[in-house]
């Protein structure tokens, strides 16, 4: 009974789905959608985290030893080249004894196997321990926006695209999870084996790390210029992605009115515009990201050039030992990959803030009111509704319905009438507190509904609505969801009585046939028929009618209309009407025209009356003499 926003599913698709950086995922030339609140965000994130503290701690402590393991490995194979060095050198010379100390270098040996492999054993724990906490907390969250959005009232929906709701409950939670599975172990790996090798280089040598240190500069600047230039090329690729799946998405959900209408030149033709400029910023995105890798290794091994030649100077001299400068070099080769690592890091963390923040938003939103502890309807509801100077408006600009009074006895079936936009779905969405009053009171049984709990009320009704809803899984499953745990007996009866026990049978399942997640192996009218059978099962006191028969053809309608007919028997029935001809024998037909009601009475009473609705009835109709007979 939701209210038409015209706004389709179109929510943003959070991860980039052209282009990869330089780091080979979401690299630092690629756009990044920056938070508002970085460390609110990030704080209320790490509340998260915070039931998880101490094995968080123990991943630190993993990734840690894991690091440190790897780093001294270079130094212990520097003392076995040192060791071997001498060893042929002194040979060479001529020294008595001197060679190869083979028992030296096969303690080396079993001491680096026994440090890769205890490095790898903490890294597996730490990627064990982490997975743990990541799909926890992504869980924990999860949970608390589905429980949130069980507690939305009906405009938050109406006012935002649905697309936009998804996009939050799925691809940003996706983004937090993969960024605190993946990208946070690297950032403290990157983190600890940044300190961890600069320690053993200043260990090493202070005057080759002062070396080292000095294409750092160079590295940053070439970084930045070349980021900030392949950034612009990724945001006009994402623009011009989204384009092009917008344009595939139009023309194959209508691909039978392109083809009728014989468009399928001017949709190939816009297709290959968009591919074009597609390919154009494609093209200088990934060529401009690629170049920063030849880039900084062209400065590296710069680096490794001034490094080299230095530290032979120093060996030569005896000031430093060749295991020493082998140890360096491997060092200075390992130093600019966790700065490099560290900065994509710090791009895809600010992407991931801004997607905790898009779903703390969410859970920030306005709740509906708290149930009230008041009084219950009685066992069997009778039916009797009053509106009482009820007041109501979207938009505190914009009043929509303003002191309406109405009274519905037990049992009437009244008929709501009106041009598009009068309010007619808008009068059902307050009788079932979909949203709340501005002023006035409805009563169901003389009980205010804004005492009664949501819940309690809602089980007064049953709703057969225009748009038909059905969910993945079996017929039989979709009639019972009227209400849950009904016998097999009478879960055919209602189908029967909405005259759609025989199409259930002609299925190659009967009722155990499953429904697709949309619903398509069915035609529209059997899925309105399903719809109806669910309202007969639930055998709710209040029923209401939202043009339940539109989506069926002329002889399955007069057959609903006397299931129906039945079905309306000893209830209040609420009927909203497009076709005038259906609702000739309604009790009471309401005419509102926006958001008032400026007509009511029986059919034949508001034709006689010449106005609003003979001008709506007839309008229906080839003449007025011909609405006339239909009296």
């Amino acid at each position: 009974m939701s209210r038409d926003t015209g706004v389709k599913h179109g929510g943003q698709q959070r991860r980039p789905m052209g282009g990869r950086g330089p780091m080979g995922g979401r690299g630092m030339g690629m756009p990044v959608e920056k938070p508002k609140d970085f460390k609110g965000s990030l704080k209320r994130l790490a509340g998260y985290l915070k039931p998880h503290r101490y094995r968080l701690s123990a991943v630190l402590a993993m990734a840690l030893f894991s690091t440190l393991f790897n780093i001294v490995s270079p130094k212990v194979m520097g003392l076995a080249t040192t060791r071997l060095f001498e060893g042929i050198t002194q040979k060479l010379q001529g020294v008595p004894g001197a060679g190869v100390d083979f028992e030296y270098l096969l303690r080396i040996l079993l001491i680096l196997g026994a440090l890769y492999l205890f490095s790898a054993a903490f890294s597996f724990a730490q990627q064990f321990i982490m997975a743990g906490v990541a799909q926890r907390t992504v869980y924990d969250m999860r949970e608390d926006v589905n429980q949130k959005l069980a507690r939305l009232p009906l405009k938050y929906f109406d006012s935002r695209p649905h697309g936009d709701i998804l996009s939050r409950v799925t691809n940003d939670i996706d983004n937090v999870s993969s960024t605190l599975q993946q990208s946070l172990t690297q950032l403290i790996t990157a983190v600890v084996s940044l300190v961890g090798v600069l320690v053993m280089m200043l260990l090493i040598s202070p005057l080759l790390t002062l070396l080292t240190l000095i294409v750092l500069p160079l590295a940053f600047l070439v970084t930045r210029t070349v980021a900030r230039r392949s950034q612009r090329y990724f945001a006009r690729q994402q623009k011009e992605l989204g384009e092009l799946n917008g344009h595939v998405e139009e023309m194959f959900s209508g691909h039978v009115l392109v083809k009728a209408f014989g468009r399928e030149g001017d949709a190939v033709s816009r297709f290959d515009r968009i591919n074009r400029r597609l390919y154009d910023a494609g093209w200088k995105a990934q060529f401009v990201s690629g170049i920063i890798m030849p880039l900084m290794m062209l400065i590296n091994n710069l680096g490794f050039v001034i490094v080299s030649v230095a530290g032979g100077i120093m060996v030569v001299r005896r000031a430093l030992p060749i295991g020493d400068v082998q140890a360096f070099i491997q060092y200075a080769r390992q130093f600019t990959m966790p700065i490099t690592q560290t900065a994509s890091i710090a791009n895809i963390l600010q992407s991931t803030i801004a997607s905790a923040e898009r779903v703390f938003e969410l859970l920030d939103e306005t709740e509906e009111s708290p149930d009230s502890e008041g009084p219950a309807l009685p066992g069997t509801a009778r039916g009797e509704v009053r509106f009482k100077e009820v007041s109501f408006s979207y938009s505190s600009e914009a009043p929509l319905i303003e002191k309406m009074n109405i009274k519905v006895e037990q049992g009437q079936t009244v008929a709501i009438v009106g041009p598009t936009g009068a309010g007619k779905t808008t009068l059902v969405n307050l009788l079932m507190r979909f949203y709340e009053l501005d002023g006035g009171t409805i009563t169901v049984d003389g009980i205010d509904i804004g005492k009664l709990k949501r819940g309690d009320l809602r089980a007064v009704f049953g709703m057969v609505l225009q748009d038909t809803w059905l969910f993945n899984g079996t017929i039989r499953d979709n009639v019972a969801y009227g209400r849950p745990g009904a016998p097999e007996s009478e879960i055919v009866r209602a189908a029967k009585a909405a005259r759609a026990d025989h199409f259930i049978r002609t299925l190659p399942r009967g009722y155990d046939t499953v429904l697709n997640e949309e619903a398509s192996n069915i035609s529209q009218g059997q899925k309105q028929l399903l719809t109806i059978a669910r309202a007969v099962l639930a055998d709710p006191a209040i029923l209401i009618l939202d043009e339940a028969t539109s989506s069926v053809d002329s002889r399955t309608e007069l057959l609903i209309q006397k299931a129906m007919a039945g079905l309306m028997q000893g209830r209040t029935n609420f009927v909203i009407a497009h076709r005038l001809s259906t609702i000739r024998e309604a009790d009471l037909i309401l005419v509102m025209d926006e958001g008032s009601i400026i007509e009511k009475g029986t059919h034949r009473e508001l034709l006689a009356r010449e106005g609003f609705y003979a001008e709506l009835y007839n309008s229906q109709f080839a003449g007025s003499n011909r609405a006339g007979e239909a009296v």
